[in-house]
């Protein structure tokens, strides 16, 4: 369920009194924009270091990506109906997160939406919507219900022909969450790895203060929907504003409700915070398919998470936890914090 988000502007603080220094580079990875900042004590060790980031998303990209023809998710696609793939473990286990999601969200969220990817198109050539037996056609493809996996073989199994699956909504939000997990393994201090908004922190700025986060208002874009300070944390946004079509006058989300393969409509952005930002980018699009009152019920069974909503007519919600959550973010850094989600039963 591929969602291009809304701009997360990100302001920082350059001291002299510090022996730190703060690096960051611009790029295209995953086909969307990165931007990476580290913290170093010098400018040549924290180059190195975003170039080892850079590494580590782009490999995640090789293993993930459904448009890469040699990947594994896409050899998993070609087989649908067919047989099981085998796949590393990595694989295996995102998966298996992706499907906890699915099922807590009752579908909201499902993995197996990529059959729906070249029914809806948001690159300009669009026209006219989809017939209804389109849709119907590509929706008897997409259920989540229909993936097996073998946790022993460390196989995935698409038992339905013509089904796909796909990691655009939590994919760039797990190589945020692993390029962070590899600096502070690498003994980084603090940095930020934002994948075009599914953005994750950890550490400070130079002076000791918490990274300082706006959100875009895309209705008052001069102030920002909030501003968030966190040391180690994630934020992702999903919004229908940035990347949509219009037809006969009337704009289409691109973010698309599974069960009706028919835009989202009724939250113009959601906004997630939470420890990590695969699951904090799970929810968001999740959220933007229930709506408010479901989404704000769906929050609340997950008090690690928090959330921001911003309706079509300009109303602005958050769930109940959202000043815990932040106040938990923006706490002295520490350890990473990991956070398991489990789906209801």
């Amino acid at each position: 369920m591929k969602k291009f988000l809304l701009l997360i502007c990100v302001w920082f603080c350059y001291f002299s009194t510090t022996a730190q220094v703060i690096r960051k580079r611009t790029l295209t990875l995953m086909g969307s924009r990165f931007d990476i900042t580290i913290v170093g004590t010098d400018s040549s060790t924290a180059e190195n270091h975003i170039d080892k980031a850079i590494t580590e998303i782009d490999r995640i990209e090789q293993l993930i990506s459904d448009w890469i023809p040699s990947s594994q998710v896409s050899a998993i696609n070609r087989m649908a109906g067919i047989q099981p793939v085998k796949v590393d473990r990595e694989l295996l286990e995102l998966t298996q997160r992706a499907l906890r999601i699915s099922e807590l969200t009752k579908g909201a969220f499902d993995i197996s939406f990529a059959a729906m990817d070249r029914i809806w198109k948001f690159d300009g050539s669009m026209e006219q919507l989809p017939d209804s037996a389109t849709i119907q056609r590509a929706i008897a493809n997409i259920g989540y219900r229909y993936i097996q996996l073998d946790t022993l073989n460390s196989t995935i199994y698409l038992t339905r022909k013509g089904m796909k699956i796909g990691f655009g909504a939590t994919g760039k939000g797990y190589a945020a969450d692993k390029g962070r997990a590899l600096m502070k393994e690498l003994g980084v201090p603090a940095g930020i790895i934002n994948a075009s908004g599914d953005l994750t922190t950890w550490g400070s700025q130079p002076d000791g203060k918490a990274w300082t986060i706006g959100v875009t208002n895309p209705f008052r874009r001069s102030k920002p929907a909030a501003i968030i300070k966190m040391y180690t944390g994630a934020v992702t946004t999903s919004g229908d504003y940035e990347k949509y079509v219009e037809i006969d006058g009337k704009r289409y989300s691109h973010i698309i409700n599974p069960k009706t393969g028919m835009p989202s409509y009724g939250l113009t952005s959601v906004t997630v915070i939470g420890p990590d930002a695969e699951n904090c980018n799970g929810f968001s699009t999740a959220i933007m398919v229930l709506g408010k009152k479901k989404g704000l019920q769906l929050i609340k069974q997950h008090p690690e998470f928090a959330c921001l909503l911003l309706t079509t007519k300009g109303k602005k919600y958050k769930s109940r936890n959202f000043k815990k959550v932040l106040k938990t973010i923006s706490s002295t850094p520490g350890s990473e914090r990991k956070h398991t989600i489990h789906a209801q039963q």
